[in-house]
């Protein structure tokens, strides 16, 4: 594996690992936002979808960030009578964003972009030694 493809491997984690914690902050700006109707759905989590791909030019695989696609899980019930979104029984429909999860996501994504960074630091740091090397 020469620098160039090592590079551009390490890139395509940042690229997917900066897309996944837009998808969590999103996430987390919007656990408490409810529906601006009585009864409506509230804002539903995302999830950042991560798929592979197999570039024949670097003979590398590498990975990219899909669209973000809707947690289809159950939303919360808070029962909060006072709410212009409650329902009739006096509930309000919460998003089902779990604050906890989210934050652990968000430190798992933040810990893959600094492995990331680590790999592109080598690999110009061995770059900068080859070069060196040839100067001698």
């Amino acid at each position: 594996m020469d620098f160039n493809t090592s590079m551009t491997i390490a890139a395509s984690g940042l690229r997917t690992q900066s897309e996944r914690m837009k998808t969590i902050s999103e996430n987390i700006a919007n656990a408490s936002s409810t529906s601006q109707v009585a009864g409506g759905d509230p804002y539903r989590r995302k999830v950042t979808t991560i798929h592979s791909n197999f570039n024949r030019d670097l003979n590398a695989t590498l990975v990219e960030a899909g669209k973000p696609s809707s947690d289809l899980s159950d939303f919360r019930k808070q029962y909060d009578p006072g709410n212009p979104a409650a329902d009739k029984s006096g509930y309000v429909k919460m998003p089902n964003v779990n604050s906890l999860v989210e934050i652990m996501d968000m430190r798992e994504a933040q810990r893959s972009y600094e492995a990331d960074l680590t790999v592109m630091d080598a690999t110009k740091s061995m770059l900068a030694r080859t070069i060196d090397l040839l100067r001698r």
